[in-house]
């Protein structure tokens, strides 16, 4: 036992050493600064999970296992600004976060980062929904387990639509909010723009009549973009807009609700993105070119 503590010290103060080295090389090679922030933010991933396993232990044993990702969550907000210096701010005009419960909140998804935007607004009672392949992963998938994320595999539509079942159950019965990314991957784009939604998500939503909540992440390839080799501190905003009610819609309304929804979310997101980056709003636009809603048979799922 103690030569695995021995190893994993080394390792540690290696690590660590390594990341100090490449963010003061940063003064001189800018693209340092990429590596060293690369190499930070995924320790602080790993140690925030392997705190959150603990906590989601901790948290189920009390009762307070609904609770455990917004801890988790907020734990690897302030973490995260102190290693990478990247912040996400949050504005939520109508307290929607605060009061609205549950909910279905659905936001766009661009990089690995909006694992921080999450930090920075999740909600308390609230889940989130993944690929299943991510519960066999070390630390994150740990803490996904323990603390009631909700799994779906792609692979099977049998299988998502249980999954949609047990998430509806949740709402409905537990009070508990889930979090969705209609686009249903990462974009990584350079520009404001939205890939096809999805529509797991908005079924869910009318399957236990709650609300649509949209929340809007500007686009932050300023401060992330991989292909370039940019990763920079810097502040991101997030936009909570007003719930969208699905009170009396039924499965037939569902096309229509993510249509709208994505061209109201896609609209706010180039107005955001324009104002944090001090342009002029420029004319939205699809990564294809379109401006389209997935339309596959049966129920999508949102991740």
């Amino acid at each position: 036992m103690s030569a695995i503590l021995g190893y994993l010290a080394k390792f540690f103060v290696a690590y660590f050493g390594l990341t100090a080295f490449f963010y003061m090389l940063s003064l001189a090679v800018p693209r340092a600064g990429f590596v060293a922030r690369v190499l930070a933010a995924y320790i602080t991933l790993a140690a925030c999970a392997l705190f959150g396993a603990l906590a989601s232990v901790v948290l189920t044993l009390v009762g307070y296992q609904q609770i455990s990702q917004w801890v988790v969550a907020r734990s690897f907000k302030y973490a995260m600004r102190c290693t990478t210096g990247i912040v996400f701010t949050v504005d939520d005009p109508g307290r929607v976060l605060a009061t609205t419960r549950p909910a279905v909140f659905i936001g766009n998804h661009q990089t690995e980062l909006d694992v921080l935007m999450l930090g920075a607004m999740f909600p308390k009672y609230c889940s989130v929904t993944a690929k299943s392949d991510l519960k066999h992963l070390p630390f994150l998938g740990w803490f996904m387990r323990l603390s009631g994320a909700i799994f779906i595999d792609r692979r099977s539509s049998k299988d998502a639509r249980e999954a949609m079942l047990g998430a509806a159950h949740e709402i409905r019965v537990k009070h508990q909010s889930v979090y969705m990314f209609p686009e249903g991957t990462r974009s990584y784009t350079k520009e404001p723009t939205l890939l096809p939604f999805k529509k797991g998500a908005f079924h869910l939503a009318v399957q236990a009549g709650v609300p649509i909540v949209p929340c809007v992440v500007a686009n932050y390839s300023h401060v992330l973009y991989l292909k370039n080799m940019v990763f920079k501190s810097g502040a991101i905003p997030i936009k909570v807009l007003d719930p969208i009610p699905t009170t009396g819609l039924t499965t037939a309304d569902v096309d229509k609700l993510a249509r709208e929804t994505r061209e109201v979310m896609l609209k706010e997101l180039v107005a955001l993105s324009a104002k944090a980056r001090g342009e002029p709003i420029p004319v939205p636009a699809s990564v294809d070119g379109t401006s389209s809603v997935m339309t596959n048979s049966g129920i999508d799922t949102g991740r």
